[in-house]
């Protein structure tokens, strides 16, 4: 799926240069209906052009003369063919090739490097894949209020959540800036309601706008994706699980646990830290639930190459459906 994505975006440019050639030839059809003298000079100009670009290869008499005189009736021609556009209220340009985006001619490189209008129309598709295209509109740093955390601390956490949410959200940060050079990987886990999936999407969007593939899933989907994988060889599915560049894994412990979950989710985990692609996953167990509910296997790897952020706090959620309830 992932290898896909080139010729995908290939194909789309090939479709916009097709519209470009079309509204080209739709411009010239007007012009010839409605300024004929214009498209006779366009046509003119292509001859001597062509005349142009052969006797530069051949050895005619007085060359540089004669290549010269051909150079300046073609100016001359242009400058005629713009004055005339603009006498009758076409820009000068009317008759040229428009490209959606000038810097690559809407061919996606310039040279061998991608152009940025290639990185947005990635990025589109990330988000069309990540499954978050929608929620991130609102669920984004932009959004993100601390005023919702109490600043009283408590008798069993070492400081108040305000505090705690907001060191959270600086190793959030950090965690997207050092995204390129870390391996680091995160782990959510606390009570319902604290934050931890809000904090996930505002970490998905800030990386998929920067053109990152973030995959999003529940614990519950990914273990009947990883169910495909094992049991109908759906490889397309298994290389954008693998290879994308973070992959979110929300709610874990939710999904019904077996041994086949077990065995799966130990597997993916482990090929995923082998191969240095990274993942956030989030929980509403504590670490002594998932010491419980999972093998030893998996929970030494969460709690060993995971960084810990323990949310804590009131229900957000609750809390702000009161608010908005008061506000109408």
């Amino acid at each position: 799926m992932i290898k896909s994505y080139h010729s995908r975006i290939m194909k789309t440019y090939e479709k916009i240069r097709e519209e470009d050639e079309r509204s080209l030839s739709a411009r010239k059809k007007e012009i010839e209906k409605k300024i004929p003298e214009v498209m006779d000079i366009q046509r003119f100009i292509g001859k001597l052009s062509l005349k142009l670009s052969i006797n530069i290869l051949n050895n005619v008499e007085n060359k540089d003369r004669y290549l010269k005189e051909l150079k300046e009736k073609i100016t001359d021609l242009k400058i005629k063919k713009s004055e005339i556009l603009a006498v009758n209220n076409y820009p000068i340009d009317y008759l040229e090739i428009h490209y959606q985006c000038p810097k690559c001619k809407d061919t996606g490189f310039m040279g061998n490097q991608k152009c940025s209008c290639y990185k947005q129309k990635l990025i589109k598709l990330y988000y069309n894949n990540s499954e978050l295209i929608n929620i991130l509109n609102k669920n984004n740093f932009d959004n993100f209020n601390f005023q919702l955390y109490s600043s009283l601390k408590g008798k069993e956490n070492p400081t108040s959540p305000r505090k705690n949410i907001e060191k959270i959200a600086s190793i959030s940060w950090s965690y997207i800036e050092n995204f390129s050079s870390s391996n680091e990987n995160l782990l959510f886990y606390g009570n319902p309601g604290t934050g931890k999936t809000f904090l996930s999407n505002c970490i998905s969007k800030e990386l998929l706008d920067r053109g990152f593939l973030v995959v999003y899933r529940t614990s519950e989907a990914l273990i009947e994706d990883l169910r495909n994988i094992r049991f109908k060889n759906d490889n397309d599915l298994e290389d954008f699980l693998m290879n994308c560049d973070l992959l979110i894994i929300d709610d874990l412990g939710s999904e019904q646990i077996t041994d086949f979950s077990k065995t799966e989710l130990f597997n993916i985990l482990n090929r995923k830290l082998l191969k240095q692609k990274k993942m956030l996953i989030s929980t509403n167990c504590d670490l002594e639930e998932l010491l419980k509910s999972y093998s030893e296997r998996i929970s030494s790897r969460l709690l060993g190459d995971f960084t810990l952020c323990k949310f804590f706090g009131e229900d957000i959620r609750i809390k702000q459906n009161i608010q908005n309830k008061n506000l109408k």
